[in-house]
Parts: structure tokens; C-alpha cells; sequence
């Protein structure tokens, strides 16, 4: 795990053991102890905040949560010298695997929500919007006002907000405009109210915004729809929320689905960035020639080696991209790094903006070279700018970045999982050949740099400003 993460601090609550609250404990040594376990703890804390590689696992918060009559257990600590029950050992392993979860970019990405007594009481379609429970009049219109206001601050931190509801959906989105409503449907990346079954819904909503259902987290009031999303779609997350708005936003939480190590500003933008992908797909139908269409996004990319302000994204991308992901390998922030010195190594970025927006740092590729040959260890990029032609200018940039070095041949390497089928053919698509396949799909492609031809014509280039 060092390994992988770096460090992983646990910052404990240092509660006096069981044995020390059963004998009195001496008031002044108590007082020396916690301001001990203060000053410690505030250390941890100034650490992590200037070292990105040094993770805090809060054990203060858990056992606030839980409660320090159930934290301890004395039957545990005499028998074996573990002073939590086994609830708190329970919770601070479900924290621990949620940050380690965040760390492999295994977090959730999208939260599903139904709406007639989920985001607000009532039923839209009988009850009629002035009668929908939401506001600050009643303790339960209260509940889902909270409930709203807690699903907006996931998607202020890059959560995105879809609906999937049975509903008309002329008659569903009259809901948000309740004037108590917090959420409006400015905050909604994808809107589905119909009747078809919910579970072909969330497919399509997955399919319109490239993430794998395994990004999902689906909140229902009603178990039968819950129990049909869980059957029907492997990998999504479905919690049992109940029926009391009041407790969804905790078990939400208990679930810690959007467990994160850090927020880059794309996490914070990444809702804005899929409404423009909308706004380009609507652009799109008005073009009969792609190519046209494309110029017509007036694209500018930034492409050059790796600077320090970018790796954190960068390495960000290298644990959740999964789809346009050639290898899936993963890198630490620790391992990017080191590749600014590494005079073998080459670690291009690709920064990509059009009329509509700035999509941000977008593309990554990493080679390394062995004598003349370089080995593409890494070529990723968001689902968000496929079929832009980003591909083509990475190409061009990788190319003049291994001709500065001195190399001959490129070598693409493929390697097949689950989700990346949409990339098998990258490389020949960019005329590399093949050198070798195997059985089990994995392959190696080449690519001389002699006479090579800039694929790219409708991205303007920018060079980058710290370069």
C-alpha cells in the first residue's frame, strides 16, 4: 500500500484505554495527554494539507459518530488488546477502503434521483406543484430541502445530478420550479421522466453521458424500483435509503460511494463541462459534414511535456479514466513526478477548449524509450472529447517530442479489459502496424517516425505558456 499511495496517516481520537477511565486516570496527567494528543493531531493535519502524498484517516470524526460508549469495548481489549467494538472496527475499515477506493479513482461519479418523495414530498402529477412538500414550513418539507441542499454540494464538488423518474416530463420538471425548490434543472446533467422501467433509463443516461454504471449511485424511496435497478444493472450502487428523507442524506454518506482524496478544478467544473457537451451534440444536428462541424468549434489545444501545476490532474486522470484508456495502467502522484527527470521518459498533456468552453487537461500520453524504440506505456483521454480529432494532435506532439530524442520507432502497446474495447483499434486507426497479437487480445503496434505526416487539421495549437 506504501507502495502505491504513499502514506496513509490514521488520526486518532487517542480516547484514554478502558483500563485508564476504569482507574481514575490522574486529572493532571489527563491534561498533559490531551494536549499532547491536540498538538499531534494538529500536526498531521499541517502536514497532509502541504503534502498531497500523505493521506489523514479521521478516526476523531468516526467515533464522534458512532459514540465513545460504543466505541470501546472491554471484553475486545482484555481478550485481545483492541480497545474498539466491533462496530467502530467495522466503520474505521469501511473509512479506510473508501480512501483507498478514491485513491485507485474507484469513486462514484453520478447520483440517479428519483423525485416524487425523494427530493420532495408528494406526488408532482396529483398533488401539483404548489402542493409538493419542499421549503421551510413543515419539519418534513424541511427534510427534503436538506436533502436537496446536500445533493447541490455533491455536485458543487463534481458529483453529477441525473434524473430517472416515472413521470411525465413536462409535469416532473414543474417541480423545480417550486420557488423553495433548491435544486433547479440547470443543476441536472441528464433528465429522464417517462414510463419505461427505470433500469433502461439509467442505461441510456449512461450511455449519453460515456461512464460506465459502475460510476452510479441510484436513490429511490421505492424498494421495488430499487430491488429491479439492483438486479438489472450490474456494478451500480443502490442504497437501501428507506422511506424517511431525513436519513438519505446519512446513509448516503455511511456508503462514502464519493469518497475523495483531493478536488482538482475540473472536479468542481465537471458538471458546466458535460452541459456544453450537450450544447455541442444540439450544435452538431445543424452540420451535414463533420468535418465542417468540427472547424466550426473554432478547437484550441494545449499540448506539451508535463509541468508541475498539471500533475496532480494528470495523475488524477490516471486513476479514473477507464474507457479511452489503452492500458489502464495506474500511476501515484509520487511516480508522475519523477518523470519530469527522467531524461527517458516522455509525458505529453493535451488541454483541449472550443467555442462552448474549456474542457481542460483532457489527454495524457507516456512513453519511455528503450535505445531507439519508445514504448507508449500510457495514452488515455475523457470520454468527453471523443471524436474531436484530440487523438491526432497527441500523435503529432508525440512524434515531435521522440524525434527531439532521438527515437526511430514507436510502439503502442493495447491492453484489454472490461471496459476499454472502444480503443482495440486505436492504434491502427492511426496507421501504426501491427507487430505482434495474443490470444488474449492484448497487442503491440508500431509506428516510424521517419516521413511521418501531421495527422491533425482542425485543432488550432497553442504552445504552452511555461514551455
Amino acid at each position: 500500500m506504501e507502495e502505491k499511495i504513499g502514506c496513509l496517516v490514521i488520526q486518532n481520537n487517542f480516547e484514554f484505554p478502558p483500563y485508564a477511565i476504569m482507574g481514575n486516570l490522574d486529572a493532571t496527567l489527563a491534561g498533559g495527554h490531551t494536549r499532547f494528543v491536540s498538538a499531534l493531531n494538529l500536526e498531521c493535519a499541517q502536514r497532509a494539507a502541504s503534502n498531497s502524498k500523505l493521506l489523514v484517516q479521521d478516526i476523531c470524526s468516526i467515533s464522534a459518530r458512532i459514540g465513545l460508549d460504543q466505541w470501546f469495548d472491554f471484553e475486545r481489549w482484555f481478550s485481545y488488546k483492541i480497545n474498539t467494538s466491533l462496530e467502530g472496527s467495522h466503520a474505521i475499515a469501511t473509512s479506510l477502503a473508501a480512501i483507498i477506493r478514491a485513491v485507485y479513482g474507484k469513486t462514484r461519479k453520478v447520483l440517479v434521483l428519483d423525485l416524487d418523495n425523494t427530493i420532495w414530498g408528494g406526488v408532482i402529477g396529483d398533488d401539483g406543484v404548489e402542493k409538493i412538500q419542499i421549503g421551510r414550513e413543515t419539519p418534513v418539507a424541511e427534510a427534503y430541502s436538506a436533502f436537496q441542499q446536500y445533493c447541490l454540494s455533491l455536485r458543487n464538488r463534481g458529483v453529477l445530478l441525473a434524473v430517472c423518474s416515472k413521470n411525465s416530463e413536462e409535469i416532473a420538471k414543474q417541480g423545480f420550479e417550486h420557488p423553495d425548490s433548491i435544486l433547479k434543472l440547470e443543476h441536472i446533467s441528464c433528465f429522464k421522466a417517462n414510463w419505461d422501467p427505470k433500469h433502461e433509463n439509467i442505461a441510456l443516461i449512461a450511455n449519453e453521458l460515456n461512464l460506465g454504471a459502475d460510476s452510479f449511485v441510484f436513490v429511490d424511496d421505492n424498494p421495488a424500483e430499487r430491488e429491479i435497478v439492483r438486479a438489472q444493472i450490474n456494478g451500480i450502487a443502490v442504497p437501501d435509503v428507506g422511506s424517511d428523507v431525513a436519513q438519505y442524506a446519512k446513509v448516503l454518506e455511511a456508503g462514502r460511494y464519493f469518497e475523495q482524496i483531493s478536488l482538482s478544478q475540473e472536479d468542481y467544473e465537471r458538471a458546466a463541462l458535460y452541459d456544453q457537451n450537450t450544447q455541442r451534440t444540439v450544435f452538431e444536428g445543424k452540420f451535414a459534414d463533420y468535418g465542417e462541424y468540427l472547424d466550426s468549434l473554432s478547437m484550441t489545444a494545449e499540448i506539451g511535456r508535463f509541468q508541475p501545476i498539471y500533475l496532480e490532474r494528470i495523475a488524477q486522470l490516471t486513476n479514473k479514466t477507464n474507457q479511452f484508456n489503452l492500458t489502464t495502467r495506474r500511476y501515484t502522484l509520487g511516480e508522475i513526478e519523477s518523470i519530469l527527470t527522467d531524461p527517458d521518459a516522455i509525458g505529453i498533456y493535451g488541454r483541449l477548449s472550443d467555442r462552448f468552453g474549456d474542457n481542460g487537461l483532457i489527454s495524457i500520453v507516456l512513453g519511455r524509450r528503450k535505445n531507439d524504440i519508445l514504448d507508449i506505456d500510457l495514452w488515455l483521454m475523457s470520454c468527453r472529447v471523443l471524436k474531436r480529432d484530440m487523438e491526432l494532435a497527441m500523435l503529432d506532439a508525440l512524434v515531435q517530442q521522440a524525434c527531439g530524442m532521438g527515437i526511430a520507432v514507436l510502439h503502442g502497446h493495447y491492453l484489454p479489459t472490461k471496459k476499454n474495447a472502444m480503443v482495440q483499434d486505436h492504434y491502427p486507426k492511426l496507421g501504426f502496424e501491427v507487430v505482434s497479437q495474443n490470444p488474449d487480445g492484448s497487442a503491440i503496434y508500431s509506428l516510424e517516425t521517419k516521413g511521418f505526416t501531421p495527422r491533425n487539421t482542425h485543432i488550432k495549437i497553442m504552445e504552452p505558456a511555461n514551455e
